[in-house]
């Protein structure tokens, strides 16, 4: 499996379970790892026979950028889910994380693989 990746991805979205943080923007940061097969791109060099990380990033910023999640979690699985709908994805790793949410901490968040359900 071939893998292409999104790192360092940052979108402002409503995020969190206080009351403060239901009336502000935050940003949230995703580093995305895709599982997807790019032999017809490799041996074409066209952009139309691969996935374009571009494409995703920004569909994935509109998605979170459109949001009102409470937790990271439930933005987690729906973004893992958009993925796997809309893009020819067989797996992924999100790992996605609030920036400076602890105090004494860089981020926290959590990570997720999902795979496509065979069948």
């Amino acid at each position: 499996m071939d893998i292409i990746y999104i790192h360092g991805l940052r979108v402002e979205t409503v995020i969190g379970i206080y009351d403060w943080e239901r009336r502000i923007r935050q940003t949230v940061a995703l580093d995305l790892e895709l599982g997807a097969d790019i032999a017809a791109a490799a041996g074409s060099d066209r952009i139309d026979d691969t996935l374009s990380y571009k494409t995703v990033a920004k569909r994935v910023r509109a998605f979170i950028a459109a949001s009102e999640f409470q937790l990271l979690e439930a933005l987690a699985e729906a973004v893992a889910e958009l993925i796997l709908t809309e893009f020819q994805v067989t797996w992924l790793r999100l790992k996605i994380g609030k920036p400076g949410a602890v105090t004494g901490a860089d981020e926290v968040g959590v990570i997720i693989e999902r795979g496509r359900a065979h069948g």
